[in-house]
């Protein structure tokens, strides 16, 4: 065996390695790392062995724990779903007024609601329930089917104006286009932006003929007084609110040829629960009755 060779410099032995006159240092590694990554193979092994860690064509080897992230994920759901049972069929047994009257389930049911709502009614309503053009602020205090906890409810579950629903809220206004002059509609739309003070400078006598046509064309559903009626689901004309416009020509467009928006009826898709739910949420944004 040929006699160590101590490196001048660093006073460690050398391998007997060398390569263009540079020679390799025999430096073991500290007994402290060498312990710590023979554990950590062990490790390894180990862990191979008890949980799920080879693919397959399917699936992957289920180890001899038989572990299962999504069995602990699927664990955790059922625990929640049991953990909420009771409040689920405290709903689906009561009234949204009854729920209403519930703190504990109250509490419970405009969380719920909250998230529901996010999921399925923001694209129209807004993320703050707050509307737009064509669909109603949820906030205020305007209703066109009540704002009261089961009107709330009956149009969340029946829709407006959904086919598919028997029993949704209908109401159609007609296109007075082909019933009337356009002169006609001109002094009808001016009169009705005068109830809610946007005539502008419109003359006595155009507001006088706009009032004598609504009289006989729109006050029996918007009432003789401009204030609308929820039983036809006709808005009131006197407010600030508007779907489509509060300008008179904005408004002359609408009597011409209306928009009529379509709310889908919700009780089929989510279940009773949660359009209770979503109208003890509604109820709750401060609009209602």
């Amino acid at each position: 065996m040929s006699e160590k060779q101590i490196d001048e410099i660093s006073g460690v032995s050398t391998t007997g390695h060398e390569w263009d006159g540079i020679k390799e240092l025999d430096n073991p590694m500290p007994r402290w790392w060498l312990i710590v990554y023979y554990a950590t193979v062990v490790w390894a092994a180990a862990y191979v062995i008890a949980y799920p860690a080879w693919p397959l064509i399917s699936k992957a080897t289920t180890g001899l724990l038989g572990y299962s992230s999504r069995g602990e994920v699927r664990q955790e759901l059922d625990a929640a779903q049991a953990a909420k049972a009771d409040y689920v069929a405290g709903i689906r047994d009561k009234t949204v007024a009854q729920i209403l009257a519930d703190e504990k389930l109250r509490t419970f049911a405009t969380a719920a609601g909250a998230a529901a709502f996010k999921v399925n009614c923001v694209q129209c309503h807004g993320s703050g329930a707050q509307g737009s053009p064509g669909y109603p602020n949820l906030n205020d205090d305007e209703w066109l089917w009540g704002g009261k906890p089961e009107d709330i409810h009956k149009t969340i579950a029946h829709g407006v104006r959904f086919a598919e629903d028997a029993d949704t809220r209908v109401s159609e206004m007609p296109a007075f286009g082909g019933m009337l002059e356009p002169k006609q509609i001109t002094d009808v739309a001016t009169y009705v932006a005068s109830l809610s003070g946007r005539a502008g400078d419109a003359t006595p006598a155009v507001l006088s003929a706009g009032k004598e046509i609504f009289a006989q064309n729109c006050a029996a559903c918007h009432g003789a007084d401009g204030k609308g009626n929820r039983e036809l689901g006709a808005p009131n004309l006197t407010d600030a609110i508007w779907f489509y416009g509060s300008s008179p020509e904005a408004i002359a467009q609408q009597i011409r040829a209306p928009k009529h928006g379509v709310m889908p009826a919700w009780s089929a898709r989510l279940g009773d629960v949660t359009v209770k739910e979503l109208a003890v949420y509604v109820h709750s944004l401060g609009g209602g009755e």
